[in-house]
């Protein structure tokens, strides 16, 4: 991200990596954070699982991890790199086979984990087919699949432990002279997870992939993922990050974006700045802010709109955004373009209206943009 000179409390200083790729998609150095998802149809259904990827792919996702666990997945994985419109990276475990297969099929990025994917030998071979077909890898280690000897050695799993995993397999790869890869420490705790993931950045240079582990539901995987996963990106940890959810793969990568959002790391979309509510509201807040996510789904252009239900802190909320409008009385309330008053709206005008604002202004900021890439 810029500095900002104005206001240096917002600086995030993030940690200097190497820079991969997957596909076409550059990971780590200056590069965007990218925002991964894993799709959950049975990946031997070619069309399911492309449908899924295509739906995760319009919510912003720039990466999709697919399933490759028989013979069938692989398979049915060359039609879905084909026609996937993001890249694929295939999620091996215990069977090396498969990442060998997945290569040959197309995926960009073959994800394994040292503590199920096999010795050494098998490694080598994974190497091998990666570098015949350009595939980048990610080391995932996971604190619940550890290698025994290092439980064996630190008794339980631990950021030591998950640490000394990922480095003993970076050597791998490294004394077979492969660098295009990326790493990840994940775990379903969040202190365990944010103890490796930091030790993780200090001793190594390679891209780091960020994730809290089987986080949970939509409500209570969010609150896990936003507090790991936030602090980490606050730090300047982090190159790409997946929101694991027991929920619907495109409500991942919405949350993932969010994250990123709200340290303004990636913009994308509508940013909705919107009060809780009180029996001060000149309307119904939740039920209008509810709408408005829905009606605004299809905005990509980097904006910002508040909904604020009174006049306490509506003005001045209004004042940072692209639109705004606050609750006044008689059932009506003030629009707010560009941060200045503009005109009276009665309530029931309100969301068509507000819709049609913003479409506008997303308009006319895409519009400018080639005129400010000319000039520079």
């Amino acid at each position: 991200m810029s500095l900002n000179s104005v206001r240096p409390w917002r600086n995030i200083y993030r940690r200097k990596s190497r820079q991969i790729h997957v596909g076409p998609v550059a990971i780590g150095g200056d590069a965007p954070i990218a925002v991964q998802t894993m799709t959950n149809t049975d990946t031997s259904d070619a069309a399911a699982t492309i449908k899924q990827v295509s739906a995760c792919a319009e919510a912003g996702a720039d990466i999709v991890r697919v399933s490759v666990p028989d013979v069938a997945s692989s398979t049915a994985l060359k039609e879905i790199c084909a026609e996937s419109p993001v890249p694929i990276v295939a999620d091996i475990h215990f069977h090396y086979k498969r990442a060998i297969e997945a290569a040959e099929a197309g995926a960009a990025c073959l994800r394994i984990n040292p503590g199920n994917i096999g010795d050494e030998t098998r490694v080598k071979e994974v190497i091998r087919a990666a570098k015949d077909h350009g595939c980048s890898i990610r080391i995932g280690v996971n604190a619940g699949s550890l290698e025994r000897h290092l439980l064996e050695k630190y008794a339980e799993p631990c950021p030591e432990a998950m640490v000394e995993s990922g480095l003993e397999h970076i050597k791998i790869l490294e004394d077979n002279d492969f660098h295009e890869f990326k790493i990840s420490v994940k775990a379903s705790d969040v202190f365990l997870s944010a103890a490796a993931y930091q030790a993780l950045a200090e001793a190594t240079d390679a891209p780091i992939h960020l994730g809290i582990t089987e986080a949970g539901g939509l409500v209570s995987g969010t609150i896990k993922s936003a507090i790991g996963l936030g602090n980490l990106l606050w730090m300047g940890i982090g190159d790409t990050i997946r929101v694991s959810l027991s929920a619907d793969p495109v409500e991942e990568v919405k949350v993932g974006f969010e994250i990123l959002k709200s340290l303004g790391l990636r913009h994308r979309g509508v940013n909705i700045i919107s009060c809780p509510s009180c029996a001060r509201q000149g309307f119904d807040v939740i039920k209008t802010v509810e709408t408005l996510e829905k009606r605004l789904e299809h905005i990509k252009t980097p904006m910002s709109l508040s909904i604020i239900g009174c006049v306490v802190n509506g003005p001045g909320e209004a004042l940072m955004t692209d639109v705004g409008f606050t609750g006044g009385g008689a059932g009506s309330g003030m629009v707010y373009l560009a941060g200045k008053q503009s005109h009276k709206l009665s309530n029931e005008q309100m969301v068509d209206h507000i819709v049609e604002q913003v479409e506008k202004r997303a308009a006319e900021i895409d519009a400018a943009e080639p005129e400010q890439t000319a000039a520079e």
